[in-house]
């Protein structure tokens, strides 16, 4: 399996990787994977690590890391570092945390609002708009 994911064009290497060649790209652009040598009348040719450093960025976003987080992340990737990856990890999950008691509140709120409007019938008002144009 090594040698397959090796000497990929860019193109391969985004379909081994599950993005498009954009997203690699953009990678580049954003520090979060180098850009391998062109050889003289040559293409650009990637490997598995490369494949597997896309891989550690789409991780970590599906886990809700900024790009500027994974970043970081990525500068502690030898494993001697523990500690500040936690800190980052520290701070999505108090991030997490946070949201998750906002959508809490908006579906107990929601929940409430659509209850009111099945149980108005007659009124030409409706409390989820009346509330809607009051909050």
């Amino acid at each position: 399996m090594e040698n397959i994911l090796e000497n990929l064009t860019i193109g391969v290497f985004a379909k081994a990787a599950g993005v498009n060649v954009e997203t690699i790209r953009f990678y580049q652009r954003k520090g979060l994977l180098s850009e391998p040598d062109k050889p003289y009348g040559s293409i650009r040719r990637y490997g598995g690590a490369d494949v597997a450093r896309v891989q550690f960025v789409k991780s970590a976003q599906r886990l809700g890391f900024s790009l500027d987080e994974i970043g970081e992340l990525l500068k502690l990737e030898d494993g001697t570092h523990c500690s500040e990856a936690a800190e980052i990890a520290a701070l999505r999950l108090a991030d997490v945390r946070a949201r998750q008691a906002d959508l809490t509140r908006m579906e107990v709120a929601l929940s409430k609002l659509v209850s009111e409007c099945c149980t108005q019938h007659g009124h030409v008002s409706c409390p989820l708009i009346d509330a809607l144009h009051s909050g």
